[in-house]
């Protein structure tokens, strides 16, 4: 299937304690620069036809009211940590307004622990006003959302599978440190990769900024925007004019469009 025109949004580009950090004084915590708040990781996937988005992390909710998006799809999962998992519940406004199910894509590991954390969507007796989820079990093989294929992307979060994901010229990849050879054969052939970059040191289970500029790279992607940073990062400001031309931090509302 040929993929629709998208516009994809990012609604958070920060890591799990989002930036600022609570508690936290250094220079990007308190930098005046919009580009240094970041929220939880998400993105808003949209074609005429279909709005999706990739992950509810703890900021689900006001990332969906500061975009306005008044009508919801699906939900597609990349892992189940809860930075990426937290805000599923307030799918239920979604379903309010819809009067239907939210359709839930996830892998076998992600779909135990939305049922296990929201397992009250999921029992016999409902009681009213309860997220209405629809689940689907995906694995490596590609799917269609409304007029979105989706093709799955299994990389790795140290010992943990994560999904990334390609929407037609686009890829989205969050938490990861490794990728095999041939879930990078699916990447290749993008004309823009989103991949994480969480610091300029090392971690154990996030690529470093310098491992992410080494991907971009080796895969020959021609424009890349890295995400899921902290504030030991550094500067928005100061970073970017240390990268590459056709590399690029990513930050909250960044809008992409591809035809």
């Amino acid at each position: 299937m040929t993929c629709p025109p998208l516009k994809i949004t990012f609604l958070g580009t920060g890591t799990s304690s989002g930036v600022p950090m609570i508690g936290c004084e250094c220079e990007v915590c308190t930098s005046s620069d919009p580009k240094d708040s970041r929220l939880r990781c998400s993105i808003l996937v949209q074609s005429a036809k279909t709005t999706l988005v990739v992950d509810t992390g703890p900021d689900f909710r006001y990332q969906m009211l500061k975009h306005k998006v008044k009508y919801l799809d699906a939900v597609i999962f990349t892992h189940p940590h809860k930075d990426h998992l937290a805000g599923l519940d307030d799918i239920r406004a979604f379903n309010f307004f819809s009067k239907k199910p939210i359709d839930i894509y996830a892998d076998s590991l992600t779909e135990e622990a939305v049922r296990r954390d929201f397992y009250y969507a999921f029992t016999d007796t409902k009681y009213p006003g309860i997220p209405e989820l629809n689940m689907n079990t995906i694995s490596l093989e590609p799917f269609i959302v409304g007029d979105i294929p989706v093709i799955p992307v299994l990389v790795w979060h140290l010992k943990m599978p994560v999904m990334g994901y390609r929407f037609g010229k686009f890829t989205y990849i969050t938490d990861a440190n490794r990728i095999d050879s041939l879930e990078k054969d699916k990447i290749r052939g993008s004309e823009v990769m989103v991949l994480n970059a969480l610091r300029k040191q090392k971690h154990i289970s996030h690529f470093t900024l310098e491992e992410a500029i080494e991907l971009v790279e080796e895969l020959k992607v021609p424009k890349a925007y890295l995400t899921h940073m902290s504030h030991q990062m550094g500067r928005h400001e100061v970073i970017e004019a240390e990268l590459p031309e056709h590399i690029h931090l990513a930050w909250d509302n960044l809008v992409l469009e591809f035809t």
